[in-house]
């Protein structure tokens, strides 16, 4: 059993197939996928997705380069969506610095609120943080200062000290097909320094299909590529890395139910 952590099955690129695109990741042993908000503007549609099939999730959240689309949800919007059966976490949110497009002064507060909301819920944050190592590191310090919460640095691809620094706080660390790309060796160094109990994998599907389909869209099916690239790194068998992560997701993400 595979769980892919993180993935958008909301896009357009899956409109055409979205049943049998998760049919497809079921047949590849994939019992478990979390459809991941980027605004709380379609939670309806994250929610409706999640309905309409058992094993999928979804989660309530404002990524960072939609921030200044939801400069001002308040931490009760959060709390309320979040209440809902199928939501089982807050986010994506964090910190984009590559693409700068939104006011920092306005991602650090719309980024706060939502680890305020993952606080309040008990739910997991899902963290995104894109060449913002260090203020993405300022803010993890500053707020667990403030009272512990759960998270996950997702798509893991920022500097080791990130890693470190998360692993140390109480995060977990999800690496997706850019872990099995011919030029990541830093990302496999990481991977392979980051604690097993604390390991993910996912998709970000549509987006960063793995090696063998670099250039394609990706899908939930495909994160069993990451993880066999992954297994291999921490020197496990492929199904002892499954397992693990499995239950590094079901212990991270509670609210989840474990398909039987």
């Amino acid at each position: 059993m595979l769980v892919d952590s993180h993935c958008h099955l909301d896009f357009p690129d899956f409109d055409a197939e979205r049943a049998a695109v998760v049919e497809r990741a079921r047949a590849a042993g994939v019992r478990t996928m979390v459809t991941i908000s980027t605004r709380v503007a379609r939670f309806d549609v994250y929610r409706a997705i999640a309905e309409a099939h058992d094993d999928v999730w979804c989660t309530v959240g404002t990524h960072p380069l939609s921030a200044g689309e939801e400069p001002d949800v308040p931490l009760e919007t959060y709390v309320s969506l979040s209440a809902h059966p199928k939501c089982i976490g807050i986010g994506e949110a964090g910190l984009d610095h590559h693409y700068d497009k939104v006011p920092r002064d306005v991602a650090d507060r719309v980024f706060r609120t939502q680890i305020a909301a993952a606080r309040v819920t008990g739910l997991p944050l899902v963290i995104h943080a894109r060449d913002a190592d260090d203020d993405m590191i300022r803010v993890l310090r500053e707020e667990t200062g403030k009272g512990p919460f759960k998270a996950v640095l997702h798509c893991f691809s920022s500097t080791p000290e990130l890693a470190r620094v998360g692993v140390e706080l109480g995060l977990y660390v999800s690496f997706s097909g850019i872990l099995t790309f011919k030029r990541s060796d830093e990302v496999r160094a990481v991977a392979a320094e980051t604690p097993l109990d604390r390991l993910l994998v996912e998709t970000d599907a549509p987006y960063l299909a793995p090696q063998s389909r670099r250039g394609k869209r990706n899908e939930p099916a495909y994160v069993a590529e990451t993880a066999r690239v992954l297994a291999e790194v921490k020197g496990v068998s492929a199904e002892a890395l499954a397992a693990a992560t499995t239950d590094n997701f079901f212990r991270l993400f509670s609210k989840a139910r474990r398909p039987a």
